[in-house]
């Protein structure tokens, strides 16, 4: 009898210890604010993505470009370098950052340089294969006129449950053709993340 009690409290201990880890998911708008742990997030990255973008194409070199080309620049992404203490998956930053310039309509935009590989192949490979009259041309890209690069770094303090955590993101429009720097620009965003328990 003992042992009947014995196995029937383990059965119900390990029903309750089953039901306890079975996660509970809510669905949430995709643009809404989600910040559990106070880490980099997609709400971080597409907020700075969006308020960098409008500050950039506000500003003179665009104008300027404008009045002497006659027309909208070809704009490219570069690299955004993650020199922050966390990992920090930056495509899908620029990935934002492409979205908002495109998205603008103020400038034109051309592929990267990873994915124009892809596109080359292709016409490669129409050259070979498609009828004469729709075969795409080979050299016939259009050349950027300015990169945007930039850094994403990080500053961190911590004391017993309390972590202060500082995003500085730069970034920088470049002509091309002159290496001149016509833009700069910084975002910030700071964090406080408490925890009723020590668990850094």
């Amino acid at each position: 009898m003992k042992i009947i009690k014995i196995l029937l409290l383990g059965i119900v201990a390990a029903a309750l210890l089953s039901c306890s880890s079975t996660p509970k998911v809510t669905r949430v708008e995709v643009d809404s604010t989600t910040d559990l742990s106070g880490y980099w997030n997609d709400t971080d990255s597409r907020l700075v993505a969006e308020q960098m973008v409008r500050d950039s194409l506000a500003r003179p070199w665009l104008m300027d470009h404008n009045r002497t080309a006659g027309q909208k620049p070809v704009v490219i992404v570069g690299t955004v370098q993650n020199k922050s203490s966390e990992h920090i998956e930056t495509a899908g930053f620029i990935h934002d950052i492409e979205r908002e310039l495109i998205n603008s309509g103020q400038v034109r935009f051309v592929q990267s340089p990873q994915k124009r590989e892809e596109i080359r192949r292709e016409i490669e490979a129409q050259g070979s294969w498609a009828s004469a009259d729709s075969a795409k041309r080979i050299a016939q890209e259009l050349g950027a006129d300015f990169m945007m690069q930039g850094t994403i770094t990080s500053t961190e303090d911590r004391i017993s449950g309390k972590r202060a955590v500082l995003y500085q993101v730069d970034l920088q429009m470049v002509n091309i053709e002159t290496t001149e720097i016509v833009w700069i620009g910084n975002k910030k965003i700071k964090k406080l993340v408490e925890q009723s328990r020590v668990g850094w």
